[in-house]
């Protein structure tokens, strides 16, 4: 590897020097790299020639794009059988947030000040924090797979997180705030009013299993009626049903699990198996008549997957209404009357109010369960997650009461 100084005139009669560092690469090609500065082609030659030393060294002319990197990163996941929801959300991040930024960068020529710089354009063009910290793992992912096709031997994406992990969960955290009995989480006389108010055969089975078994949505609509057992009064969870209403397993192995269910639960599926839609199997009787068995406990009309924003909009929501769950918009419809609308707007909700069930003591009406068993209910991927997000429900040992008989003991 040589470091040679060339100079040249121009049309205009300007003098002009550049530094080109001459060497071969790894398989053996001959190439040529240009600075203006010395210390550039000083810095440089010393990295490649270790690059080179250890196999791992990738030369501009072999290198690829962002974008033509996105494509292989694209085909990989798809090919790798990740479900539909996830491939869409890396395509999205890729055609929406990296591609019109840097798609035509070279792998070989992001460095860590052009990612900073390509999150301040982010940030610029309006990206939520959340959403630069979702494009910024896929970047991340996109190169790790450009590295192990030989496009790149570094993942500079990888480096800059790598030292502010921890800091951004912080700030995060403290943007999003702990959530809040009332506010994110129904309150006890809430969900008291809901089940109350719950009628009709449709959607009372499903938020009374929404809300003392906390499933996920994605795990209601994808329940089928062979992981129910009615007389042992449990819910086993073994598959969802993702935004395309396509079935696959859980997310993670934690997320197959089983539940017990309360009698409340158990009495209202066994009245809603009774007229629960069933599923046309394609297949013809002796009679010449459709095969249709029992199959989701939560379907649709014809037997089949639910659409999420018709429990939503035609279940959960009038429930709330109904129950006086409501907060008050502060606008008035046409006729002057004021718009009352339900104050949680998703199933996750009811999600939120198990959690703090399996938390609050017994003698406040809850299961007062350690934390783990919380976790192992959650379906949660660690002790870790349940900790970060509801740990400050669970009852402390210094409240003021025990604290005053504390005092008592201690000072007579």
């Amino acid at each position: 590897m040589s470091i040679r100084k060339r100079t040249w005139t121009t049309a205009k009669g300007e003098q002009k020097t550049a530094w080109v560092v001459d060497y071969v690469d790894g398989k053996g090609t001959r190439r040529l790299k240009t600075f203006t500065k010395k210390k550039d082609a000083d810095q440089f030659a010393a990295t490649a020639t270790v690059e080179v030393r250890e196999g791992v060294h990738v030369a501009d002319g072999a290198s690829a794009t962002v974008k033509q990197a996105g494509a292989f990163w694209i085909a990989s996941a798809e090919a790798a059988g990740l479900e539909r929801t996830t491939v869409d959300s890396y395509r999205s991040h890729v055609d929406l947030h990296i591609v019109p930024f840097i798609g035509e960068t070279r792998l070989t020529m992001l460095s860590i000040p052009a990612v900073r710089a390509f999150e301040d354009e982010l940030r610029a063009g309006g990206r939520s924090a959340a959403m630069i910290r979702k494009v910024m793992v896929s970047l991340g992912s996109l190169l790790a797979d450009a590295q192990e096709r030989g496009l790149t031997a570094r993942n500079v994406v990888r480096e800059v997180r790598g030292k502010r992990k921890g800091g951004e969960r912080r700030q995060e955290r403290r943007q999003k705030g702990k959530l809040k009995v009332g506010v994110d989480i129904p309150t006890r006389e809430e969900v008291k009013a809901i089940v109350g108010a719950l009628s009709g055969r449709r959607w009372r089975p499903l938020l009374l299993t929404a809300i003392f078994t906390g499933l996920r949505a994605s795990e209601l609509r994808g329940l089928r009626w062979s992981d129910v057992d009615l007389d042992r009064r449990e819910v086993r969870v073994h598959q969802r049903a993702d935004r395309f209403n396509t079935i696959g397993k859980p997310k993670s192995i934690s997320g197959e699990r089983t539940l017990p269910a309360p009698p409340i639960v158990i009495n209202a599926l066994r009245e809603w198996r009774l007229i629960c839609p069933k599923r046309d199997t394609g297949k013809v009787d002796a009679d010449g008549k459709a095969v249709m068995v029992l199959d989701l406990v939560f379907p649709n009309g014809s037997g089949k997957v639910e659409q999420l924003n018709n429990i939503v909009r035609r279940g959960l929501q009038p429930a709330l209404v109904a129950a006086g769950v409501t907060i008050d918009t502060g606008e008035v419809d046409e006729d002057g009357n004021p718009v009352i609308v339900a104050k949680y707007k998703g199933i996750h909700a009811l999600r939120h109010f198990y959690a703090s069930w399996c938390i609050n003591r017994q003698e406040e009406g809850g299961l007062g369960l350690p934390l783990k068993v919380v976790q192992e209910r959650m379906g949660h991927a660690s002790v870790t997650m349940t900790a970060d997000v509801y740990g400050h429900l669970f009852p402390r040992g210094d409240d003021a009461d025990e604290l005053a008989r504390a005092e008592n003991a201690l000072l007579g």
